[in-house]
């Protein structure tokens, strides 16, 4: 039995400006500003060995605070215990905070825990994370989203997406969601044709069509060989997203803004994906992510995890079929290293762990603090 201990955890709340303010549909049709900033919550753990963890968690727009607070407030209950005990202590964070439920910004705060928990196990044995899980592959396929955003315009969308190919990446989703349908099909009409047929496209509506019009889009769609449409209905909406996915040769996509397990394995039931694409901070970590990967397999769904790459980039190369992964590189200040691109795929990193330490910048940036326990 291990004797190895938790003695020390600090949490930090860091917040990572974006040089340009990001508009999708949801800010074109009223419902939300455009983002400015990322919430980051960092987790570092410590044992009394001298074993140590990074994890971290996110949120945009709104949450940043209540995910720092709730963090805060259920760290205590990690210390004195044995860090190979991932499952179980995250089950212990969830009673800790059970009052506000197994789902949103409750289990997105123990997400960043159990990442580091992650972290410093793959640490210990001296293997990067993918192949602590077990890796399928050294290399994951990888699209990049933060060019295709729809305040960007026609012209500067065909440079941006010419730019990811020609840098290594292998595909290119573009946001679609106009109040005006008749700019979307031209805009993916652009792209396509300045790409040729051969590029990988995605597109992503954000929630924002109503069912008929995403009928209507999706018809239109077809003819752009398109590798999916991502979130054309309200995210809960599971019965209309399997519609689609019934009627349509194009794949849909869904599973982002889910927070649990439990969530997805609904979304699961009703057949509303072809893609699913779990977030792992966003439903609480790598072990609720591996439950959720498990049912997808076994449902034979594809994969293509939502955002946070640097930790995606591991748990897609454990994935038994060839996923997605999706490339940002809004988190890349954050840390010294960097991912390595080429031929579009992206490369597990073979450091130990997730193979990331915090940047200076990640340290400048940060708001606020928190520390439990005393370091070895």
């Amino acid at each position: 039995m291990s004797q190895d201990r938790i003695t020390w955890i600090r949490l930090s709340s860091c917040y990572l400006p974006l040089a340009t303010p990001i508009s999708d549909a949801k800010v074109l049709t009223g419902r939300q500003k455009p983002m400015t900033e990322i919430a980051m919550l960092f987790a570092e753990v410590e044992t009394k060995d001298g074993h140590r963890g990074l994890g971290f968690s996110y949120s945009k727009r709104a949450g940043g605070p209540g995910q720092f607070a709730h963090a805060k407030e259920v760290a205590p209950a990690l210390l004195g215990e044995d860090p190979s005990d991932i499952a179980r202590l995250w089950t212990k964070l969830c009673w800790a905070g059970a009052s506000v439920g197994r789902s949103g910004i409750g289990v997105q705060a123990i997400g960043a825990f159990d990442v580091a928990l992650y972290d410093l196990k793959a640490r210990r044995a001296g293997l990067s994370l993918a192949k602590l899980l077990g890796a399928q592959r050294e290399s994951v396929r990888c699209y990049n989203t933060s060019g295709g955003f729809l305040h960007t315009p026609i012209d500067q969308l065909k440079v941006n997406a010419a730019a990811s190919i020609a840098r290594g990446i292998g595909g290119i989703k573009l946001k679609v969601g106009q109040p005006d349908g008749r700019i979307d099909i031209q805009r993916v009409e652009a792209v396509r044709q300045h790409l040729g047929e051969h590029v990988p496209i995605m597109v992503d509506a954000n929630q924002q069509w109503d069912r008929p019009t995403a009928q209507r889009m999706c018809r239109i769609f077809e003819q752009f060989n398109l590798v999916w449409i991502e979130e054309p209905l309200d995210a809960y909406d599971h019965e209309g997203h399997a519609a689609l996915a019934a009627t349509f040769d194009t794949a849909i996509a869904t599973g982002e803004m889910l927070t649990s397990a439990a969530e997805h394995g609904d979304l699961i039931r009703h057949r509303a994906a072809d893609y699913l694409m779990p977030d792992a901070p966003r439903v609480g970590g790598i072990t609720p992510f591996l439950k959720i990967a498990a049912q997808a397999e076994h449902a034979g769904l594809m994969l293509g995890p939502h955002f946070a790459m640097e930790l995606h980039v591991h748990l897609g190369a454990v994935y038994p079929t060839e996923p997605w992964v999706e490339h940002f590189d809004w988190l890349e200040p954050l840390f010294n290293e960097r991912l390595e691109i080429e031929g579009g795929r992206m490369r597990v990193p073979t450091r130990p762990g997730l193979g990331l330490s915090l940047s200076e910048q990640a340290r400048s940036w940060t708001r606020e603090t928190a520390e439990v326990g005393e370091r070895a």
